[in-house]
């Protein structure tokens, strides 16, 4: 590399990293996002004076009322306030259903068997395929949410350097993949129940009977994954495999235990159990659902609009729970039906904070709903989108914009998406959009730029790794690496979401 080279490279990495420290700073002075919507709410009482005393009203067109602004601070606005905070909170759509899941979830994470799936997807897989194999078991591993970052990061260096590669690509290849892939799998998530949820409250401003459900984009889902994975293979061996050629590992790094990757006999053995389990649960499943007179189906013997998708987050919750009970009997880690109370405990503590978080957005989403200022939004951005003749790609790109910049500052995906579904779903509503495909859209946006934000905490807890085997590795080390394959995964995904949009290709099942 020439001196010029070099001078161009150190001032491009100076330059990212002044942009770097300028979206922390400006992260770090916005308050928790409990206290974001708390504040919100506040300005939105005042928003809500000012336009009710100067009469802003609308037309609905989808059903032809007139929507009235409605002032929070006056004595039906105070008295709604007041009223409705718990049944804002238990009513609140993502509640009931993430708790459900959860309770399900929690037993497959602490008998172990999400561990060993993660383990048993990176592991004896040839240097070849080693790549792609981490990446997609990084989609997989999104059923289990933030934990899977704790989990797979470390992995993937074992994994790469089981392989003679470079654990420092590992992390990256890890990392990016569960962060800015993180509304992609090929498995239904607890990120999919509570996206649903969020997208249903907001699709009742214009249709209170609407009803998203956790599988609304699980076949859009299902492609990503491959999509995503296969991506983020090709720009790793193209282009960031020459990368980590200048980033050494420390030759005192340490040596990490490789045999930690093979799964153990009474693991394997749990695996095995979990399968069977799994398969037995889906043929039950399915025998319940052929009778036509079944009780799982609805209204006419469909399928669609039945108690079995309807209410999936039961289903998961089961499925969830068989696997990880037989898991947990045949590797020894649980040692009765006393220890499963226990573990569904665990995993509802561990959801204390997004309880917490979703006890403001509840509030302030019924603030919202209440004062038909979301609406008069909506309708207000869908009369002016139509007037200058915008088509649907041109709004789509337009939002896809907007929530990508929002995502590098506002890193919680719920909270974000509590923020603007309100107005963007209404809106491409009244366009003729489904919220499906709305959501859908918010999937990618709230998900490329994760891996490059020194905001998100596990972009941080990525750098750790990272330092355990480059010392000297900073901010920019690590986002030299994120920015190509998020930019990339970006411009791939955005353009497998039209893909889907021009074909007509349904998003999920309905």
């Amino acid at each position: 590399m020439s001196a010029s080279e070099t001078m161009t490279g150190s001032r491009s990495l100076n330059a990212l990293l002044r942009v770097l420290s300028g979206i922390e700073r400006l992260g770090n002075r916005l308050p928790h996002p409990f206290w974001l919507f708390i504040v919100l709410s506040a300005l939105l009482a005042l928003v809500s004076w000012g336009l009710s005393a100067a009469g802003v009203s609308a037309v609905n067109p989808a059903s032809g009322k007139t929507v009235v602004a409605k002032n929070l601070l006056s004595a039906d606005g105070v008295r709604m306030m007041v009223e409705g905070v718990v049944e804002n909170y238990t009513a609140f759509p993502p509640l009931g259903t993430i708790l459900v899941v959860m309770l399900g979830v929690a037993v497959a994470e602490r008998s172990g068997l999400l561990a060993a799936v993660l383990r048993s997807g990176v592991s004896k897989v040839s240097p070849k395929w080693v790549t792609f194999a981490l990446a997609f078991t990084g989609m997989v591993a999104h059923v289990a949410s933030d934990a899977a970052y704790v989990v797979l990061i470390p992995l993937g260096a074992l994994a790469f350097r089981a392989v003679g590669r470079s654990p420092i690509l590992g992390i990256v290849v890890a990392f990016v993949s569960i962060s800015a892939g993180y509304d992609a799998s090929p498995l239904v998530t607890p990120v999919d129940a509570i996206l649903s949820g969020l997208t249903t409250a907001a699709a009742h401003t214009v249709d209170p009977a609407y009803t998203v459900t956790p599988l609304a984009n699980y076949f859009f889902s299902l492609a990503s994954s491959l999509v995503l994975a296969a991506t983020i293979t090709l720009v790793t061996e193209r282009v960031l495999a020459r990368r980590v050629e200048s980033i050494p590992v420390d030759p005192d790094a340490p040596d990490d235990d490789l045999g930690s990757l093979a799964l153990s006999a009474e693991e394997r053995r749990g695996l095995r159990a979990a399968s069977i389990a799994l398969v037995a649960f889906v043929i039950v499943i399915v025998a319940a659902v052929l009778p036509a007179g079944s009780p799982l189906r609805g209204k006419g013997g469909s399928i669609v609009q039945s108690p079995l998708l309807t209410s999936i987050a039961v289903f998961l919750a089961l499925a969830f729970l068989a696997a990880g009970w037989a898991y947990g009997k045949a590797a020894g880690t649980v040692a009765g039906s006393r220890d499963i109370p226990g573990f569904m405990a665990h995993g509802l503590r561990e959801m204390a904070p997004i309880l917490v978080l979703f006890f403001a957005i509840s509030q302030f989403l019924a603030y919202f709903k209440w004062t038909g200022i979301g609406e008069i939004i909506a309708i207000g951005g869908a009369d002016l989108l139509k007037s200058a003749g915008v088509s649907g790609p041109v709004v789509f790109l337009g939002i896809l914009l907007v929530v990508t910049l929002i995502n590098l500052v506002v890193t919680s995906g719920s909270a974000q998406w509590a923020l603007v579904g309100p107005v963007f779903v209404p809106m491409l509503m009244l366009l003729s959009i489904p919220p499906e495909t709305t959501q859908a859209l918010y999937r990618i946006a709230d998900s490329c730029t994760n891996a490059i934000t020194p905001m998100s905490p596990y972009f941080v807890m990525a750098l750790g790794f990272l330092q355990r085997y480059r010392r000297t590795a900073g901010i920019g080390t690590l986002a030299s690496m994120t920015i190509p394959l998020s930019l990339t995964l970006l411009v791939v995904w955005t353009v497998l979401f039209f893909v889907f949009w021009w074909l007509g290709i349904p998003l999920g099942p309905g």
